[in-house]
């Protein structure tokens, strides 16, 4: 279960942003949304950002796994989402956004959805062409 290495290691970073959000609302006593403090809407970006993309890369990439994916392509699209969300995070949750690191997990993310849910597709269609 390669899948379940990433699950893990993103699910560790989703709790080192939480803590930045409870930080950040500590920091700024702020308890719903984010009264105009630009770091805590910064950070729950973040965090909200990292909450709609890794469920369902990490869910396409359990599927190509399951689906029989090769281990160095599951790692390889494992690392990228890791990298991928780092890089994201980094970028967005500065206040002087270099705007490099988002795109380039941005880029990432994406790839990594588009990757996983091809090779579904290629493995779904060789399936079929050999049955």
């Amino acid at each position: 279960m390669i899948t379940a290495l990433y699950a893990a290691l993103l699910a560790l970073f989703y709790i080192v942003l939480s803590f930045k959000v409870v930080g950040k609302r500590r920091q700024f006593k702020v308890g719903i949304g984010s009264n105009g403090e630009m770091a805590l809407e910064r950070a729950i970006r973040v965090h909200g950002n990292f909450a709609e993309y890794v469920p369902f890369a990490l869910l396409l990439i359990f599927f190509a796994e399951y689906s029989g994916l090769a281990p160095l392509y599951l790692h390889i699209l494992g690392i990228a989402l890791l990298l991928g969300r780092l890089s994201h995070a980094w970028g967005v949750r500065q206040v002087s956004e270099p705007l490099k690191f988002r795109v380039f997990g941005t880029i990432l993310t994406l790839s990594v959805l588009m990757l996983s849910a091809v090779a579904i597709l290629a493995l779904y269609s060789s399936r079929l062409l050999l049955a």
